[in-house]
């Protein structure tokens, strides 16, 4: 019996194997690939893109969809152009989407990644987010900072009605009262001033150039970003610049957190003022699950600065000129 079944066993598995190769239907299929442009050898895609590149996207959006599919170099692309694609990658997949590629400025302006902004999705990242929720913007913190943001609008409309009847470069006065505000929040104090260097770390255009050049330095398209085997070429130049902007971030962040651990070295049961303090007690804390690092201070100091001073400023900016635009909005 044993051996008579030998025979039947193998031709069992011819009939499986035959039946593998001659109906495809059984395999298990490739996704398809959202339609898109057909990419070049090496760049891909990368001949398509204009000097603004979101407006490129929209316009090859219409042509290939909401949902089409580039190839940067090497590297493939999906691109989202509707509310209904970007909730799919923005809320519905969120897990799945929520790094962003590691890129140059990634490297050399969050201190590799360790800000939230930039850190991959993961154990760190959702400790980061739980320290600005949790520690930083808890109601009661941003009601102790109250006093602070008065004083600033304040003195923001001081200086406007002192230039009535001038013209006036609204986006510079909102970009001091942003940033002097965030300033003193994050910061303790504001560490620039208008013009004068001497009693100052660095003069307010000074820094507000160096947020306007780290904001333009993350969006730019680097080709060794895409071409791995371009980059020590930097034909761009931008690593360059930001190696160069590094160093100057770097003085400005050494010399701030130089100055807080000395206001709170020997003081026992020291109180913290601002976000920085509350940042460097963090430091070391066994409690926390992933080790909080010097550098994780300076990316998430970076962070607070950067996204509440050019952002608010630029959305400002623009609800004041809709404004005027359509001025029966504003009654």
């Amino acid at each position: 019996m044993e051996l008579a079944s030998w025979p039947l066993l193998a031709l069992v598995c011819l009939a499986t194997t035959l039946a593998l190769l001659f109906f495809p239907q059984s395999r298990s299929r490739k996704p398809k690939s959202p339609p898109g442009p057909k990419p070049w050898p090496i760049i891909g895609n990368l001949n398509l893109m204009g000097p603004i590149p979101h407006q490129t996207l929209h316009k090859l959006s219409q042509t290939y969809g909401p949902i089409m599919q580039l190839k940067f170099g090497s590297h493939p692309v999906v691109i989202a152009s509707s509310a209904e694609m970007a909730k799919q990658f923005l809320k519905t997949h969120d897990h799945v989407f929520a790094s962003r590629p590691q890129t140059a400025a990634g490297k050399y302006l969050t201190y590799n990644y360790l800000d939230v902004t930039w850190a991959p999705y993961g154990d760190y990242w959702r400790q980061g987010r739980k320290i600005f929720i949790t520690e930083l913007f808890s109601s009661k913190r941003l009601e102790s900072f109250e006093y602070i943001r008065i004083e600033e609008i304040h003195a923001f409309l001081s200086r406007l009605c002192a230039m009535s009847g001038k013209p006036v470069m609204l986006k510079e006065h909102i970009s001091w009262l942003t940033l002097s505000t965030v300033s003193r929040i994050v910061l303790g104090k504001e560490y620039f001033s208008q013009s004068d260097i001497q009693t100052s770390v660095v003069t307010l255009k000074g820094f507000q150039d160096m947020l306007d050049e780290l904001v333009s330095l993350s969006g730019v398209l680097n080709i060794g970003d895409w071409i791995p085997w371009l980059q020590f070429l930097d034909l761009q130049g931008y690593v360059k610049q930001m190696k160069g902007l590094k160093k100057k971030l770097d003085r400005f962040h050494d010399y701030i957190l130089e100055e807080h651990k000395a206001k709170m070295e020997g003081v026992e049961d020291f109180v913290p003022k601002d976000m920085v303090d509350l940042l460097l007690k963090l430091v070391d804390d066994p409690d926390l699950e992933v080790k909080l690092t010097l550098d994780g201070v300076k990316g998430f100091t970076q962070d607070l600065i950067a996204g509440g001073t050019d952002t608010s400023a630029t959305n400002l900016e623009w609800a004041m000129s809709e404004l005027i635009k359509q001025p029966h909005l504003a009654h």
